[in-house]
């Protein structure tokens, strides 16, 4: 999440293991026996009910998020294991920090080598991380003018290297919200009714992948399963290729990109990736957007009018 100060992307994190399924046995024993080789459950303890929620500050060493120690033992990245791992100010983390998550977000793996074995703790989880938009903090807001020069924004962002980003699925750029929004009386959807719509879509998932072993959601296909699962008609097959074309996308980014469609069919409960499933992903990228050429920007904005009301 990229935003300004007073944005709630911390808050909007917080509530994220409300809203996600509750932990299946496998995967509850899966994440009962990290926390207790870690030794963070309590004598007594049986398996845990929640999904875990890390949330390490950015000061952290490599060894403290991945893992690692003498006796090696389990990172961050491993206890937020079926749960959610959120690094807020992520351009704050040291870049050789943030490197060591590209293998578990690949994997979800984690394997410590010392010199006389190699230990593989198991790390899938949900990465979400918040951010500034620049060094102020108001670059794109629209009430505080932004006083960084465009150098000190892309130094700024730089501190988070292009593979990884390329391996957050969605960039989503949120604003601050206004006094009369935190003031209004009107509900939105709560997150027990978003946790049923979640709940329901990962039911979808789980027959989809029923023969498959260790694999609980779309965003653990395989490129081969992509093929088989993410069939796209004439029409999205055609904006999704100009859409790699326009904003320079990676072949990682465009395996996301389908992933991303086929969880938002799921949840609409379509059987089929239709046009509009294809065209909210793409807006999905929102730094490959800002990080391309004017024109393809301009194709951005332009397929958001035409596909998405």
């Amino acid at each position: 999440m990229i935003g300004p100060p007073g944005a709630g992307k911390t808050m909007l994190a917080q509530r994220l293991p409300a809203i996600l399924p509750p932990l299946s046995l496998e995967e509850a024993v899966e994440t009962s026996r990290i926390y207790s080789v870690a030794g963070l459950l309590k004598p007594g303890q049986g398996l845990l009910t929640r999904r875990p929620f890390r949330a390490p500050h950015h000061t952290i060493s490599d060894a403290g998020l991945i893992g690692g120690g003498t006796i090696p033992r389990p990172g961050e990245v491993s206890l937020a294991h079926h749960g959610v791992l959120f690094l807020d100010e992520l351009p704050e983390f040291k870049r050789s920090t943030l490197e060591v998550l590209r293998q578990p977000l690949e994997d979800g793996l984690v394997t410590i080598s010392r010199a006389a074995s190699a230990i593989t703790f198991p790390a899938r989880f949900m990465l979400v991380t918040a951010m500034n938009p620049c060094f102020c903090g108001f670059y794109g807001d629209n009430q505080r003018a932004c006083t960084c020069t465009p150098q000190r924004i892309q130094q700024y962002r730089s501190r988070i290297s292009g593979p990884l980003l390329d391996r957050i699925d969605l960039q989503i750029q949120v604003a601050a919200v206004p006094f009369r929004d935190l003031a209004a009386d009107s509900q939105g959807q709560d997150s027990q009714a978003m946790r049923v719509r979640v709940s329901q879509a990962r039911q979808v998932q789980g027959r989809r992948f029923a023969r498959v072993p260790r694999v609980f959601a779309n965003a653990q296909m395989t490129v081969k399963m992509v093929q088989e699962h993410c069939a796209l008609g004439p029409e999205a097959r055609r904006l999704l290729e100009v859409a790699v074309e326009r904003l320079g996308l990676s072949a990682r980014a465009y395996t996301r990109i389908l992933k991303i469609a086929r969880t938002i069919a799921d949840l609409e409960g379509a059987s089929e990736i239709a046009l509009p499933h294809v065209a909210e992903a793409i807006q999905y990228r929102t730094l490959d957007r800002q990080f391309s050429s004017p024109q393809g920007v301009k194709f951005a904005r332009e397929t958001a009018e035409r596909y998405l009301v």
